[in-house]
């Protein structure tokens, strides 16, 4: 696949922590070191949906302002750790026209900490006017 957009972000403690308050997930497997060390990750991993919304905001910074993010099907195959950079790939984008909305535009994602591959997916937009 070709690689259309390439991005790095670095997630922070802080960021894991504004996540959870602002979506009141304290899921102890985020927070708690001891708890974390008990299960199959040994220390706390940062939500899902946060990297999802790191996502979404890739598609912003892709495809300008006014971007709308209608749909996306992801999976995660990996955990994402504090302080781990994430590295947001887009590949392949391929326009489509579906029932009356024009102009939607299929993105296919690869999310990478380093050369592990954590999530991929599928997202569909209506790219902004930049």
């Amino acid at each position: 696949m070709h690689a259309v957009y390439n991005k790095e972000y670095l997630i922070t403690g802080e960021m894991v922590k504004n996540f959870g308050l602002a979506t009141t997930d304290m899921n102890p497997i985020h927070f708690n070191k001891e708890y974390a060390a008990s299960t199959i990750f040994k220390e706390p991993i940062v939500h899902g949906m946060l990297v999802a919304g790191i996502i979404s905001a890739s598609m912003t910074d892709y495809f300008g302002l006014g971007t709308i993010y209608l749909s996306q099907e992801l999976k995660f195959k990996a955990p994402v750790k504090y302080n781990d950079t994430v590295t947001v790939i887009f590949s392949d984008e391929t326009v489509l026209t579906k029932h009356t909305i024009k102009n939607q535009t299929s993105v296919f994602v690869t999310v990478k900490v380093g050369e592990t591959v954590v999530v991929t997916g599928e997202g569909m937009v209506i790219p902004g006017k930049d």
